[in-house]
């Protein structure tokens, strides 16, 4: 028996609808875009739709475990509280904190913070949305006096210039990245400008790109302010809605715009035409993300882009203003609860006059700090100094994520108490807690989510909770109960939260505070279950929800008018030099999540990309010696990395780019967070993630090869691997630094030999080639492939013969060439991870069928037809 739920995708911040057909009785699930929800309209990308491959129990974390050994709840949330009270007791209530995550739902959220702000009584909560917006927040506090995203994602149909600037939309958003390509095939009066040191898929659909010098946004936006203050400056509205213009045009005024391109590294005319645009068109909107959030800049950069909105009034109304696009699936919802350490409570704060004593009373609490506590990178220099002696970590992964990532690992080897609170049981995180606590994860998860454009959406649960996995709440509220503050954390339903977090987001607000969910406050359970989404704020006033704000020119600051900033540019907080030349970017992929926790589970998924790499410029590859796809270490001062090379004319001279994904789970020597200078926002004290000085050298490999097995490995004596999970099969990427003495010796001990399977074997020992392949039965249980270059066969059509249940005499005559037998398709490397769509099959049919446009191959193949993310490959593929 099935039935099918709506629920919301717990990826990006686009916030995606998902209609789930669940069979409970074998956790299987059917995935479609929900059609009615209004973030997507029935689009997905290539993640959500690939969710019901990542529900399985195997990578589970399903009981409590205590030092390494399965425990009682009952013992588990015991052992946590007493230890936090008597940390506590020993070194202050400032000797504990929560590290929190966007995944989390809005319901655990809140309890969190609330036990550590208002009950614990101190600040150091904060969360990986540091990573994320914390500079955007910032940005918007400064200018508007509250964290409003003004606008919504129907702007981008009403739209005639649309700035996406340091974002990869069309593989970090790709939902919206396809609404904006939709928008741009409907109106032809739409033109799209891409700022980004890169030339990404993103530019697929721009009219411009500039490719700016890494970290001189600000000089670019300043220029376009003074170039906007000649000609189309909405002066009556700058009198009347606004202050600080004189001082920020003045900042802004240092530079004509030939230095400004000159500075930024730009073609004069390209910033020429792209001030020029901004200029005559009404209906901008300038859409921003890690690239401007993720700098020692970021706050600035915020506000310089809100700056000429603000100066030419074009901010609140349909078509027009400045949007962040957020990274998290939840962290708006974690913004709206008080979820970084600087933050109270519905969009409260420790700066403002009031807020304090508002909300304790409130929680009926005593015991809120005076004052914000430690944000992320802080946080956990303070667990490596000792001065934090307990940390509580939910569902995220620092030891890989955070800057500097080795200190981080090091921060919690020696941190006294770690606990970790997660669905999944491997993680480098996980490994050094001494209490996990199994969470539910998505698909089990019950409660709320909020999306870049403020809208508030329902993550149901699909399945009751595997094993003795518990909701985070839940644990939470156990936890606080034990710790002595069970009357505020009774809680025995989200939808409970719910109502108190909406209480208070209109306790004494009178229209004071944007953030207001007041028309929930009494919502009954029946209604919580049929939540539709909608847009805050929600109350007496706006019942129905509000799709923008600002439109009436009246802001959250205490004048009522938006605050221009005067912004003078600063330079990356670490500039390269003669040890580190070059600039080292990092950023997601198309087909992953963060960490891979997720995303990594589902095999479609591990295709387009499938280890760690370094993109690099032909010059700068010819300069360090590089060839293309050989392996090179990179370096920082703070870490290093191997990566797998990528020559690139997209990527900017002197700059490279590696992916953000890999952990130790999946790779030896891939967590590109090593690598990552610590270097802070001084104001919203977000890391600079787009800027580490780095070098790089080509990584002496004597061998290089791959191994594919039908059951994971446990590799030994091997210096580079990465793991890559498949249908059916494990490919693991090798190369190491000496030969063994034997391949043969070698290969039977990685592979567990035992005397059952039929093995074939070649060897070119003068040449360093060897290859093997094992049988049992008639299925292919593995091969091995080895040679001194790296330029081995490629393994799709080998991993395609896994999942036979018998092999052809042609397919075993075949095995050792790498190649498939004459007359036999091969697919090539993945391009449409939707519909399993190879390089290969996509040439094939541009020749055979004369196929002229995406859409041609769309309609042939499938590919590009489902979220589009691999449109700008299909469209190079077709010349």
């Amino acid at each position: 028996m099935t039935q099918t739920i709506n629920t919301t995708c717990p990826y990006c911040g686009v916030g995606c609808g998902v209609n789930a057909t669940v069979s409970a009785s074998n956790r299987h699930i059917q995935i479609k875009g929900d059609q009615s929800h209004p973030a997507n309209f029935g689009r997905l990308c290539s993640k959500g739709s690939a969710l019901g491959e990542t529900v399985g129990l195997a990578e589970r974390l399903l009981e409590p475990r205590i030092n390494g050994q399965t425990a009682s709840w009952e013992a588990a949330l015991d052992l946590v509280a007493d230890t936090l009270l008597k940390t506590i007791a020993a070194h202050g209530k400032d000797s504990v904190a929560i590290y929190g995550s966007g995944q989390l739902l809005t319901e655990d959220y809140y309890v969190a913070n609330k036990l550590m702000k208002g009950f614990i009584g101190n600040a150091n909560i904060d969360t990986n949305s540091r990573l994320c917006m914390s500079s955007s927040v910032a940005g918007h506090k400064r200018a508007f006096g509250s964290d409003t995203v003004p606008g919504c994602y129907a702007d981008f149909e009403h739209a005639d210039l649309i700035v996406l600037i340091g974002s990869n939309t069309a593989w970090c958003h790709p939902v919206s990245f396809q609404r904006i390509r939709t928008a741009k095939e409907a109106n032809p009066r739409l033109k799209i400008v891409v700022i980004d040191p890169r030339r990404t898929a993103t530019c697929d659909i721009a009219d411009l790109h500039l490719p700016l010098a890494a970290g001189s946004d600000t000089t670019l936006f300043n220029g376009l302010l003074t170039h906007l203050s000649a000609s189309a400056l909405a002066d009556g509205y700058i009198r009347q809605h606004t202050q600080g213009f004189a001082e920020a045009l003045t900042a802004a005024s240092s530079a004509d715009m030939a230095q400004v391109a000159a500075d930024c590294l730009l073609n004069p005319a390209d910033v020429a035409l792209f001030f020029a645009w901004f200029t005559a068109t009404e209906k901008v909107m300038s859409l921003y993300s890690q690239g401007v959030n993720q700098s020692t800049s970021g706050t600035d950069k915020v506000n310089a882009i809100i700056n000429c909105h603000l100066a030419t009034g074009r901010i609140g109304k349909p078509g027009m203003g400045p949007f962040s696009l957020t990274g998290q699936p939840n962290a708006m919802g974690g913004r709206e609860v008080g979820g970084l350490s600087h933050q109270l409570a519905a969009h409260m704060d420790f700066a403002t006059p009031g807020d304090i004593d508002r909300v304790a009373r409130f929680w009926q609490t005593d015991n809120i700090p005076a004052q914000g506590g430690l944000p992320a990178v802080a946080l956990f220099d303070a667990i490596y100094e000792g001065k934090v002696k307990a940390v509580w970590i939910m569902g995220t992964n620092p030891v890989v994520s955070l800057p500097n990532a080795d200190k981080v690992k090091q921060a919690l080897q020696g941190c006294d108490f770690v606990v970790v609170s997660d669905c999944i049981a491997d993680t480098d995180t996980t490994a050094l807690a001494h209490v996990l606590l199994p969470a539910q994860g998505w698909s089990e998860k019950n409660g709320t989510v909020t999306n870049s454009e403020r809208r508030i959406s329902r993550q149901r649960n699909l399945f009751n909770g595997a094993g003795n996995a518990k909701p985070d709440w839940w644990i939470i509220c156990q936890v606080a109960q034990r710790m002595g503050f069970g009357n505020a954390f009774a809680f025995q339903h989200p939808a409970e939260i719910f109502r108190e977090h909406a209480a208070l987001s209109g306790f004494e607000n009178h229209g004071s505070r944007d953030f207001d969910i007041s028309a929930f406050a009494d919502i009954s359970l029946t209604d919580y279950d049929n939540f539709q989404p909608m847009q805050w704020p929600v109350n007496a006033e706006n019942p129905q929800g509000t799709a923008r704000l600002f439109a009436d020119g009246r802001f959250f600051t205490p004048s009522g008018k938006a605050q221009f900033i005067a912004i003078t540019p600063r330079p990356p907080a670490n500039l390269p030099d003669t040890d580190y030349p070059l600039i080292l970017n990092t950023g997601r992929l198309r087909d992953q999540w963060h960490t891979m926790t997720r995303t990594a589970l589902a095999s479609k998924l591990n295709q387009h990309k499938p280890e760690p790499f370094v993109e690099v410029h032909p010059t700068d590859a010819e300069r360090f010696g590089l060839a293309h796809n050989s392996l090179a270490t990179l370096d920082s001062r703070w870490g290093s990395m191997t990566a797998r090379v990528h020559i690139t004319d997209g990527q900017k001279l002197g700059n490279l780019f590696v992916p953000m994904h890999w952990t130790a789970q999946y790779a030896s020597h891939g967590r590109m967070g090593a690598l990552v200078n610590p270097a802070v926002d001084p104001v919203s004290k977000q890391p600079e993630c787009k800027h580490t000085p780095a070098r790089i050298r080509t990584y002496p490999a004597a061998w290089y090869g791959f191994i594919l097995a039908r059951q994971p490995l446990t590799l030994s004596g091997t210096a580079y691997w990465v793991k890559v999970k498949g249908e059916q099969f494990y490919r693991y990427e090798l190369a190491g630094e000496h030969l063994p003495t034997t391949w043969q010796a070698w290969a039977q001990n990685q592979l567990g030999e035992d005397g059952t399977g039929q093995w074939q074997e070649y060897q070119d020992a003068s040449n360093g080639n060897y290859r093997a392949a094992r049988l049992v039965g008639q299925q292919l249980d593995c091969v091995v492939f080895i040679a001194t270059h790296p330029n081995l066969p490629e393994r799709n059509w080998l991993t395609s013969l896994f999942v036979k249940a018998a092999l052809s005499d042609a397919e075993r005559r075949a095995l050792l060439t790498g190649k498939p037998p004459l007359g036999v398709a091969d697919v090539g490397t993945i391009v449409c991870a939707c519909f399993n769509v190879g390089e290969k099959t996509i040439r094939t049919a541009i020749q055979e069928q004369g196929l002229k446009t995406p859409q041609e191959v769309g309609r042939c193949l499938k590919a590009g037809t489902n979220c589009g993310s691999c449109v700008p490959e299909i469209k190079t593929l077709l010349g």
